[in-house]
């Protein structure tokens, strides 16, 4: 059978009711979030057909979608990205090359002068000099470019040499991780949603003078509420703390942190959960 064909997505219903799906040896499953929707597990090489598969055969949560055409939008992304790897001409080599991440195990070449290396812990890319001249200014670090985010750099750089899928990765991890190069180089602006890094910058300064949360605990002496201790700015070293009582279903952390609200969250200086100098 043609590798490309092998590589077509095929959806199963579960005993259990849940919507499966294998592309290759990959397989997926949807299972109910805790929140709602969907949380999507993923495995590979169960050997036993679809119909049969458990939660427990899966070891991973990918991601969460609302439904399940969430999950079938995004298996079919995983195939076709699959299906343009073959075409990738992507070759691995032994290279024992010294990496900043150790003696590389595993290498692939990319293309002249491009090649990703794996070490024992981490890994990375590796351009040589004339590659890494064409790499925005923004975006160029001194020819290494770790796997964890900066390979993103690489990615937007050569996109001929990348998947659409892994074009849609980079280009999520510049805005997020990196969002005045991003804005640098692409000339946009990004607006409040669209970059992780841009949005905490600004929410330091939006409350730069209130009572930020530094830590939490439920509190024993004061059942239905969290004991919170802040900080001005939610600065950590700073040595001027305050405690207050904020109602158990009203803490919820966002992603940047949670502000007091003094005309609503009672100060409290009583008998304290938490163990540490100056809390009794």
């Amino acid at each position: 059978m043609n590798k490309l064909n092998e590589l077509a997505a095929s959806y199963h219903r579960t005993r259990d009711g849940h919507l499966a799906a294998r592309v290759g040896s990959l397989a997926f499953l949807a299972l109910p979030g805790k929140a709602g929707g969907l949380r999507l597990a993923n495995a590979s090489s169960i050997g036993k057909p679809p119909e049969d598969w458990l939660p427990s055969d899966f070891y991973g949560v990918d991601r969460h979608v609302d439904h399940e055409a969430g999950f079938r939008d995004h298996v079919e992304e995983i195939a076709e990205h699959h299906r343009q790897l073959l075409v990738l001409d992507r070759r691995e080599v032994t290279t024992q090359t010294a990496t900043p991440w150790g003696v590389a195990q595993i290498s692939w070449i990319y293309a002249e002068g491009i090649i990703c290396h794996s070490t024992a812990g981490h890994g990375g890319f590796h351009l040589d000099e004339a590659r890494n001249a064409l790499v925005h200014q923004a975006y160029r670090n001194e020819g290494w470019y770790e796997e964890d985010s900066q390979w993103a750099k690489v990615a937007v750089s050569f996109p001929d040499l990348f998947t659409n899928y892994e074009r849609k990765c980079a280009d999520r991890t510049l805005r997020h991780d990196e969002p005045d190069a991003y804005e640098l180089v692409s000339g946009v602006i990004l607006q409040p949603g669209e970059s992780h890094a841009k949005d905490a910058r600004q929410f330091w300064v939006d409350h730069a003078a209130d009572w930020v949360v530094i830590s939490a605990i439920t509190s024993r002496h004061r059942p239905g509420f969290v004991e919170c201790v802040a900080a001005l700015g939610g600065n950590r070293r700073s040595k001027e703390e305050r405690r207050f009582l904020v109602p158990v279903d009203e803490y919820q952390v966002g992603r940047h942190g949670f502000v007091i609200d003094e005309s609503r969250h009672e100060p409290y200086d009583g008998p304290s959960d938490f163990v540490g100098e100056g809390r009794r």
